[in-house]
């Protein structure tokens, strides 16, 4: 195991990671319901913005640090892939098994409380897959040098 592969690292990467998640997923889904799309569309516009804003934010620390972008693409893929990959797993999943979820309004609180406990329970669930990849000397770990 390489050094800072412990809980607090794992921890600290998974909620970098759910920070782009969650603008990615709660923008989605507020543009797919208020716009009535269905279930899919929401979820895979929710799913490709949780993608663009999590290696955004990837990639903006890179390229400060000086990084050049090409680089920078290919730092931000290799840390943040399977991260992002297994948050919005969970986290569509709880939202699409939870009864009612995906037929509630903005205007109904059924609505934010199934997102925020989806993306608490994929904060959960995605913390030891970020351990186990840091540990290694993956996912977050390939980031740390530009920190």
């Amino acid at each position: 195991m390489t050094a800072g592969g412990g809980w607090e690292t794992a921890v600290r990467a998974t909620l970098h990671c759910l920070t782009g998640c969650a603008i990615g997923e709660v923008l989605g889904m507020v543009i797919g319901t208020a716009l009535g799309w269905g279930t899919v569309a929401t979820l895979v516009l929710a799913v490709a913005l949780a993608f663009l804003f999590g290696y955004t934010l990837t990639l903006r620390g890179v390229v400060k640090a000086g990084l050049g972008l090409g680089a920078a693409v290919k730092v931000a893929l290799a840390a943040d892939t399977l991260s992002i990959a297994v948050m919005e797993l969970v986290d569509n999943g709880v939202v699409v098994l939870w009864p009612g979820a995906m037929d509630a309004g903005l205007g109904d609180p059924l609505f934010w409380w199934v997102l925020a406990i989806a993306l608490a329970v994929a904060f959960v669930l995605t913390t030891p897959v970020n351990k186990w990849m840091i540990g290694r000397g993956r996912g977050h770990a390939v980031v740390h040098q530009y920190h």
